[in-house]
């Protein structure tokens, strides 16, 4: 079961939102790190942000996928494609981060970092959109 917050739409799309908006900040502080050449700032930062896309964008995707998305395809079995996809998009995102986490072992921070970081917001904006759209949208019929 699914928790209330993750069925209403105002609300979940707000849980989207702020944490979509806190990874672009922390993007921005990266790059301007590796502008000003300030690695060990950079790499700081890096941590930070792999830290916030684990604990609230990938630890909300295990919830989705744990709870809404089985009761949602439960109650449209019609769904179930799309939440395959979506669920597809939380798998890239996670192996993203954990190509972000194996770099900061071996390469200092550079910007294939932000290149990652890029690809992270784009695959959670298409995300969002279609979570919205195509998942709850469709369940609240």
């Amino acid at each position: 079961m699914s928790g209330p917050s993750l069925r209403k739409l105002e609300a979940h799309s707000s849980i989207h939102e702020s944490a979509l908006n806190e990874a672009i900040e922390l993007r921005a502080i990266i790059q301007k790190c590796l502008e000003v050449g300030d690695k060990e700032k950079a790499l700081q930062v890096i941590e930070v942000a792999i830290d916030h896309w684990e604990s609230r964008t990938l630890k909300h995707a295990e919830a989705e996928e744990e709870g809404l998305y089985k009761d949602i395809v439960k109650e449209d079995p019609e769904l179930e494609h799309t939440v395959i996809q979506l669920t597809r998009d939380h798998d890239l995102m996670r192996r993203i981060v954990e190509n972000m986490k194996e770099r900061l072992q071996t390469f200092e921070p550079d910007q294939r970092m932000i290149t990652l970081l890029d690809s992270l917001v784009i695959i959670d904006e298409i995300h969002n959109e279609d979570e919205m759209n195509k998942l709850l949208e469709k369940s609240k019929r």
